[in-house]
């Protein structure tokens, strides 16, 4: 089949690889792509958020599946669009991906259908914000109502930094806070059938020990050894299922990636917040480890069959992806730096380490930084261990100036 990947990051870096691995997949498109995707994919340029646009590509293109990465273009209605030209479309409605584009909609839903997650208020005035805070006290849980790149919210024992947050958002979700370790698990769904992928872990805060500001993720690892094997089942029945057809209910059914981001809480699973897409950096660690060829399943989802598909298969290996950001993420991000030693890591890491693009160009000869999170350095090994120490070894090849990355990831995990 010819598939068509809408986005440039790292994310679709991965889902682009996956693809270009898949023995049913003759022709890979994505746009628009970065310097990193374009050695496994032809790109093409196109606003991402212009459904009519992105449609007129996929039908000039004669793609039989578009698969959409990013969550700004799913609530923009570009899905929609793509499935109106004809086009078997990977990713909800944008109805559907209010799920992600409003936590106040996803906490509504989250009630309707009984899935446990955080106490929270909606809050509009200064008024509300102010009670709301006081309701629940410190650390104090603010979330921007919109979508804001995996930033808008802020963690804090400051009632100020809470406050003034706060009220820079037009609408804002004020919750309690939920204590216990962090876990992502993506599932595929047709809007009947969920089929869950592999749990992970990533690690949201700049700086190594969790300090530092938020970000949209500086690193990841799967799979999770201190996890119950339970874990899974357990999210399907309580969380995954019961939100799929609670939106179904709705007349809103969500086709495509549901992503929960869970707490495991002393009082159980909560859910801290819903994606309608790929999470971006666990894609990476995810992807890296599934068996099953990518695209059938995507296809399956986008044109109601999953029911047909049988479980995934997943390799025994563990994976790692630490991120390189550039100088002064997340706050403003250099660009146009040279980006040095990808040929390196190709020749001397590969196939257990390889760099996926995010913020890349191609200037010339020379591969610059074009974002925030330049790269993602991915690598598997027979236990986390072992994936830690190849990630971590390729990293020590990228030479990008004034360049920043964790060096914690996976440590615990791994028994480091």
């Amino acid at each position: 089949m010819k598939v068509l990947v809408i986005g440039g990051g790292a994310r679709e870096h991965a889902l682009c690889r996956s693809l270009s691995l898949d023995p049913d997949v003759t022709a890979l498109h994505c746009a628009p792509g970065n310097a990193g995707i374009a050695e496994v994919a032809e790109l093409h340029r196109v606003d991402a958020l212009d459904g009519a646009a992105v449609a007129r590509l996929a039908t000039d293109l004669g793609a039989d599946l578009v698969v959409v990465g990013p969550e700004a273009p799913l609530v923009a209605g570009v899905a929609d669009a793509v499935r109106a030209a004809g086009v078997p479309c990977f990713g909800p409605s944008a109805e559907a991906a209010r799920l992600e584009g409003s936590k106040a909609f996803a906490k509504d839903v989250m009630a309707s259908a009984g899935v446990p997650t955080a106490r929270s208020y909606v809050c509009t005035t200064p008024e509300e914000i102010d009670e709301a805070l006081d309701a629940f006290g410190a650390p104090y849980v603010v979330k921007d109502d919109g979508l804001a790149a995996g930033k808008g919210v802020v963690v804090t024992g400051d009632v100020e930094e809470a406050r003034a947050h706060a009220r820079s958002c037009e609408r804002v979700v004020i919750e309690e806070y939920l204590d216990g370790p962090e876990v992502s698990l993506f599932a595929v769904t047709d809007g009947t059938t969920v089929l869950p992928l592999t749990p992970a872990q990533d690690f949201k805060r700049a700086l190594d020990g969790d300090e530092g500001p938020n970000t949209g993720g500086m690193g990841a690892y799967s799979p999770l050894p201190w996890a119950d094997p339970k874990l899974v089942d357990e999210v399907m029945a309580s969380v995954l299922q019961p939100t799929v057809d609670e939106l179904r209910r709705r007349g809103t059914p969500f086709s495509g990636l549901l992503y929960a981001g869970l707490a495991i809480t002393s009082r159980g699973v909560r859910v801290i917040e819903f994606n309608a897409r790929f999470g971006d950096p666990e894609t990476q660690v995810v992807l890296a480890r599934l068996r099953t060829p990518l695209a059938g399943v995507l296809l399956h989802a986008a044109n109601g069959t999953l029911d047909s598909e049988p479980p995934l298969t997943w390799r025994d290996e563990a994976a790692v992806t630490v991120v390189v950001a550039a100088h002064d993420y997340p706050a403003t991000p250099r660009t146009g730096d040279p980006i040095g030693g990808l040929d390196e890591v190709a020749e001397l890491d590969a196939p257990h380490a390889y760099v996926l693009h995010a913020g890349t160009r191609r200037e010339g000869d020379a591969v610059v930084s074009a974002g925030g999170r330049v790269l993602s350095v991915t690598a598997t090994g027979a236990d986390l261990a072992q994936a830690r120490e190849r990630a971590y070894a390729a990293v020590g090849r990228i030479r990008l100036e004034g360049s920043q990355h964790r060096t914690d990831i996976a440590r615990t995990a791994a028994g480091q």
